[in-house]
């Protein structure tokens, strides 16, 4: 499994809201510093991340970007897909989707067992948690 650089920002982002507290809003050049994410790219995500309904933005002074929900109901896992689509695609198409011949007829259900402990993992936990852990609280 890859993370991209995108996915990677996306979920600091929202992690540094997170810590922000419930209902704060940080512009995105606070977030953009305080995780040293370049901002366009930033921007760009947190218009990803308000189309999936993570996060809500705010127009005028004293706008920015706060969660849409609680954290503690905002996964990695969901933050991921927002961003990169699916976890664990075998060139492009879902695990379940593959159907291999002869000998690699099993491969697919390896696959989906990627898929399915890559999802229990990632959506397990939750940006409260990591947000938690930035203050000394254990996973």
């Amino acid at each position: 499994m890859r993370i991209s650089a995108k996915a990677d920002y996306a979920v600091r982002a929202v992690l540094e809201l997170a810590a922000a507290g419930p209902g704060a809003s940080l512009s995105a050049r606070e977030i953009s510093v305080a995780q040293e994410i370049p901002q366009n790219f930033l921007e760009n995500i947190l218009a990803e991340l308000r189309r999936a309904g993570i996060v809500l933005t705010h127009r005028g002074p004293g706008g920015g970007s706060s969660l849409a929900r609680p954290a503690a109901d905002i996964t990695v896992g969901e933050i991921l897909l927002a961003i990169d689509g699916p976890l664990a695609a075998v060139r492009y198409l879902p695990p379940e989707d593959l159907a291999y011949v002869g000998t690699a007829r099993n491969l697919p259900a390896v696959w989906c067992r990627v898929h399915t402990c890559l999802r229990e993992l990632l959506d397990g936990v939750s940006a409260a948690d990591l947000a938690a852990d930035a203050h000394g609280v254990e996973i």
